[in-house]
């Protein structure tokens, strides 16, 4: 009987690295596949896939595995860039990893790795899949370690993706990877995660931004109406944010988590008609908490909504689930009314629903009250 094939994405990072070899332990006939989605300024300081294709390759020697170069960047730019800046330019804060599982990794590269004749795609995600014997569905799960679970940025991914999905390293922590890593000898045993968007890497994020869009300075006013500085922009802001507002001299030692004269100033709401920033003292006004949220461009890992009812979801990536009750609107839209108010839900944004360890589905979140 010949091995089922598995065409690993690796990324020249640790995770993807060790999901291969975990792979190949496990009897798989495993073939690597570097994804190149972003050439725009590959000479540039920030831009690593050229360093990161080289990880990748001395992974795939060390493994004893064929490793290929395959180029996503025009299906990228199309689909996931342009759908990016149109966001942005909107006023909102879109979630470029989540539209490039969706669009990306999970879609040109699946379709990709099918034509080389794989059965399944891996992954270097913590996150898990299982089929539920009952319904006969794939459901997907979040993964065993819970400071590294990347459940909430797979939440669009249908039944023909997941039933065609492994993720290796969904069952281990962080840790265990590194240990195993270093144990095979590896040599990016101790690589550090990368934290920068996809195709931006660690570049400063404004900076990026201002290549690609119109800004339009304005007021930043306080909750009373007064003007207090000059904004540089409204896409390059967003809800919740307190670094780089340019609120200079009201800031003091000893700020208090409330109000006060010298509380930091938090992003709270933009008026894009008006191109005004609306800016507010202190972590807890009620300004930046919402009980309810609208979504919009629901996807649903079922195929279908989920009964209305009690659920959980995240509004953010690096957030604790919070006990909600899901309200359906029309097949693609959903709110939810959460126990206790939500701090800086931010549309753009991504409202992720959990039912205990199933990741079910999300939507982008379009406003909130």
């Amino acid at each position: 009987m010949s091995k089922q094939r598995v065409v690993v994405g690796l990324s020249g990072g640790v995770d993807s690295a060790v999901s291969a070899w975990l792979l190949k332990q496990q009897g798989y006939e495993v073939v690597g596949i570097f994804m190149k989605n972003w050439e725009d300024d590959d000479d540039s300081e920030y831009c690593s896939s050229n360093i990161d294709f080289v990880d990748a390759a001395s992974v795939a020697d060390v493994i004893g595995i064929e490793i290929e170069h395959a180029n996503f960047a025009a299906e990228y730019k199309d689909r996931v860039f342009a759908e990016f800046l149109r966001e942005y330019q909107a006023g909102r804060t879109p979630n470029p990893d989540i539209l490039c599982n969706a669009e990306i990794k999970f879609k040109s590269f699946l379709d990709h790795a099918m034509r080389l004749g794989a059965e399944k795609i891996a992954t270097g995600h913590y996150a898990r899949v299982r089929l539920n014997a009952a319904t006969g569905r794939h459901e997907l799960l979040k993964g065993l370690d819970p400071s590294k679970d990347q459940s909430y940025f797979l939440h669009r991914l249908n039944q023909a993706q997941l039933s065609k999905t492994l993720f290796p390293v969904g069952e281990l922590h962080k840790t265990e990877v590194r240990r195993i890593a270093a144990e095979i000898g590896l040599p990016n045993a101790k690589k550090k995660d990368s934290t920068g968007i996809c195709f931006i890497g660690e570049r400063p994020f404004r900076e990026f931004l201002n290549r690609y869009i119109s800004k339009e300075p304005g007021p930043i006013k306080d909750e009373r109406g007064r003007t207090i500085a000059r904004h540089v922009g409204l896409s390059f802001y967003t809800l919740g944010q307190r670094q780089g507002l340019g609120i200079g001299g009201i800031k003091a030692k000893g700020e208090q988590k409330g109000g006060g004269e010298h509380a930091p100033w938090f992003v709270a709401r933009k008026d894009i008609e008006k191109n005004t920033l609306w800016v507010v003292q202190g972590h807890d006004h009620p300004w930046l908490l919402s009980q309810t949220l609208e979504a919009a461009d629901a996807s649903w890992c079922a195929g279908e909504a989920p009964a209305p009812g009690r659920y959980a979801a995240k509004t953010r990536y690096r957030q604790a689930d919070a006990t909600c009750e899901l309200r359906r609107e029309m097949p693609d839209q959903f709110s939810l009314h959460f126990d206790e108010p939500q701090w800086a839900v931010t549309p753009g944004q991504s409202a992720v629903l959990y039912d205990g360890e199933v990741c079910l589905g999300g939507g982008v979140i379009a406003g909130s009250a």
